[in-house]
C-alpha cells in the first residue's frame, strides 16, 4: 500500500530571484484587501528591495509547499508601546489558502526569530474584521492582547488586533 505523505513546508530567504515576481503575485486588491489595496510597481519594487537590505532588523522569506512558491513572511522590527519588538507579516497565494500553510509558516518563522535573539516579543497585527489571519495568529500559539488602531499603509489607519507570542 502506497502512502502519501505531508507536504515539506519550508522557508527560504528572500532573494532577488522570485522575490519581486512573488510580491507582485501578492499585490492585488483580494490579497490587500485589509492592507489598503494594491501598491504601485514602484511601491512594490522599494518594498522588494527593503526586504533584501534588513539586515539584523529582520528576515523575509519566501514560503514553500514541496518546492512551491506559496507565500511570504517575516519579522522585522517595530516599536509598539515603547518598546522594540518583533513584527511579523504573511500573505499566502489564493491556491494554497485554507490548508494551514499561514499557520505552519507563522511557527516556523518564529522559531527564526526566537533564533535571532534580541527582542522577547513576535507581534501581529491583522484587521479585526480579518477572519482568517485572526485565526493563524491563534492556531500559531500567539495571545490575544487587545484591539489597538494602527497606521499602515502610512496615511491609513484602521482596527486591528495586537497578537503576541512571547519568544523566550
Amino acid at each position: 500500500m502506497e502512502r502519501s505523505q505531508a507536504p515539506r513546508m519550508r522557508l527560504e530567504p528572500w532573494s532577488d530571484e522570485g522575490g519581486l515576481a512573488l510580491l507582485l503575485r501578492l499585490n492585488t486588491p483580494e490579497m490587500t484587501a485589509h492592507l489598503g489595496g494594491p501598491e504601485t510597481h514602484e511601491k512594490v519594487r522599494d518594498r522588494h528591495r527593503r526586504y533584501l537590505e534588513l539586515d539584523d532588523k529582520g528576515r523575509m522569506f519566501r514560503i514553500t509547499l514541496d518546492g512551491e512558491t506559496a507565500g511570504s513572511i517575516g519579522f522585522w522590527e517595530t516599536t509598539w508601546q515603547g518598546e522594540t519588538v518583533w513584527e511579523t507579516g504573511w500573505g499566502v497565494l489564493p491556491e494554497f489558502q485554507g490548508r494551514g500553510v499561514a499557520a505552519d509558516a507563522a511557527r516556523l518563522v518564529a522559531d527564526e526569530a526566537r533564533a535571532a535573539g534580541r527582542h522577547a516579543h513576535l507581534h501581529a497585527f491583522p484587521a479585526t474584521d480579518h477572519a482568517a489571519s485572526n485565526a493563524v495568529c491563534r492556531k500559531a500559539g500567539f495571545t490575544l492582547c487587545g484591539e489597538a488602531t494602527i497606521e499602515y499603509p502610512k496615511g491609513n489607519w484602521h482596527p486591528c488586533n495586537d497578537w503576541r507570542l512571547a519568544l523566550d
